[in-house]
């Protein structure tokens, strides 16, 4: 019998245990990616995702455990149970919702070509026959793919979105695709790659950014709750002023 109840016991925790990885904390996959998810001069993690999801927790009472990973596998994270959800400029696709669940739409973006400021290129046809770059299983891979112009280019792929700015400077690439969100925060004047800009007037996809969750857990309805709430009270309009981001309206 009292084995039994032993047994019994250690199901209901099981069972009460919330949806985060365990009763307290909400282990979060990110990758650095400014001004989602990115570490201050001091060294510690911030952005608005960083953010977002604090206070989301806090709401939640759990305590948020942010684990970098690497975005290509980022689905494979989730489902083996690695993390319990991907909170990181994440664009909402059809991938993405086969995969998880995805919360509602937060955030406004779109693809953008970056090159040197004196490259001349103007448009997608002139970079046809030329060297192009975009983080491995990215909005801004699936974006060159889909383009007439920019199909016809040299495909390199990188590990990271920031990676793709390397690759510019250094001269490996003639440009690359990716976020405007983490584009308008690490081109151009006062920012490392000075020498680097947008391509004004192209944009190649205009997209919503959600968070995921696995399909076998309730938090997708915690998530969306609590971003009712935030919106609600104003919290996440100041953080999308702050970052000089657009929520969805």
């Amino acid at each position: 019998m009292k084995k039994l109840i032993t047994l019994l016991l250690v199901m209901t925790m099981a069972l009460t245990m919330s949806a985060c990885g365990n009763k307290d904390t909400l282990v979060i996959g990110y990758t650095k990616y400014e001004p989602m998810n990115y570490l201050d001069d001091e060294g510690n993690l911030t952005g608005f995702d960083t953010e977002f999801a604090e206070a989301v927790c806090e709401n939640l009472g759990v305590e948020p455990e942010f684990v970098e990973i690497e975005w290509s596998t980022k689905f494979i994270e989730l489902q083996s149970g690695s993390i319990d959800c991907i909170w990181n400029g994440m664009t909402i696709t059809d991938e993405a919702k086969e995969n998880s669940n995805v919360s509602n739409p937060y955030l406004k973006n779109m693809q953008v070509i970056v090159a040197k400021s004196d490259s001349g290129i103007t448009s997608t046809a002139d970079l046809i026959g030329k060297n192009i770059v975009a983080e491995s299983g990215s909005a801004g891979e699936k974006a060159i793919r889909a383009d007439e112009n920019l199909s016809q280019a040299e495909l390199l792929t990188v590990l990271l979105q920031t990676d793709s700015l390397l690759e510019i400077e250094s001269g490996a690439s003639d440009a690359a695709v990716l976020d405007w969100t983490l584009a308008k925060s690490m081109v151009g004047e006062g920012t490392d790659f000075e020498n680097l800009a947008i391509i004004e007037g192209v944009e190649l996809s205009v997209e919503e950014y959600g968070v995921s969750t696995r399909k076998d857990s309730d938090l997708n309805d915690k998530i969306n709750k609590e971003m009712d709430h935030l919106i609600q009270d104003g919290t996440l309009g100041a953080l999308a002023e702050k970052y000089g981001l657009n929520l969805v309206e």
